[in-house]
């Protein structure tokens, strides 16, 4: 019965709100990963893009405006990832705040000393568990530039880091996945990146996945729909894994 309801109010949805043409054709012109979907693929992912804008709250802040242009290109960007996976791996949330440009967060936190502290980090995108996901639409328009980066794939990605706790580059795997390989793929990638950073080269990966585990996920992520062939060519065992996890494999399309 469950299951009869919910495609029942799935089928609804995309009656009653369907994607227009003109706001589609919009989003796959800003959208590299989704532009080179077969079109099939396109289709599932503009039915999930449209499920999405039903159940996602998109909050704009500081004056920005939102069209249904901008509405349906975030969620083209957001629902990548999860094309074979399915909405309900964005589960637990509902809110995406949007700002116009970078943001700084008003917030603090105690550290283990007990000296509190004043986050001013100037910011393009933030998860919090069990929370709401937060955007600078100016950086939402500039995926893809520099090559690799997609802040909306990077900050989506951290949200399925959460289903099992913190964002600790380990989010939960599917049962024919080995926790070991996953584990052993991810530390020859960080090390790999590590050692190019030190050495002043050119890296696959921006350093900024050297942060911590969670950031390497995230910054994984990104390159695997982004630049997804120069993902596999370099590091081919990270890139199989991220295969496996999202049930994609981009760099034969």
């Amino acid at each position: 019965m469950l299951t009869f309801l919910r495609q029942w109010r799935e089928r609804s949805i995309l009656k009653r709100r369907p994607i227009g043409e003109r706001a589609w054709r919009q989003a796959l012109d800003h959208c590299a990963p989704a532009r080179r979907l077969s079109a099939s693929a396109q289709a599932r992912l503009r039915v999930l893009a449209t499920l999405f804008l039903a159940e996602k709250s998109l909050e704009p802040v500081q004056g920005l405006r939102l069209d249904d242009g901008m509405r349906v290109l975030l969620a083209v960007h957001a629902c990548i990832p999860i094309l074979n996976l399915g909405l309900k791996w964005y589960r637990g949330w509902h809110g995406v705040v949007l700002y116009p440009g970078l943001f700084i967060p008003n917030r603090q936190f105690v550290d283990a000393a007990g000296v509190v502290h004043h986050d001013h980090r100037v910011m393009a995108g933030e998860s919090w568990q069990q929370g709401p996901l937060i955007l600078s639409w100016e950086s939402v328009m500039q995926a893809g530039t520099p090559p690799g980066h997609n802040v909306v794939i990077h900050e989506f990605a951290h949200k399925l880091d959460m289903l099992n706790g913190e964002a600790n580059g380990f989010p939960p795997l599917h049962p024919d996945m080995r926790r070991g390989e996953w584990t052993r793929a991810f530390k020859q990638a960080y090390a790999a990146l590590q050692r190019a950073w030190q050495a002043g080269e050119i890296t696959v990966l921006d350093p900024y996945g050297l942060e911590n585990p969670g950031e390497f996920f995230a910054v994984a992520s990104e390159a695997f729909f982004e630049t997804p062939v120069i993902l596999r060519t370099h590091l081919p065992e990270l890139y199989r894994q991220l295969c496996l996890f999202y049930r994609q494999d981009p760099s034969s399309l």
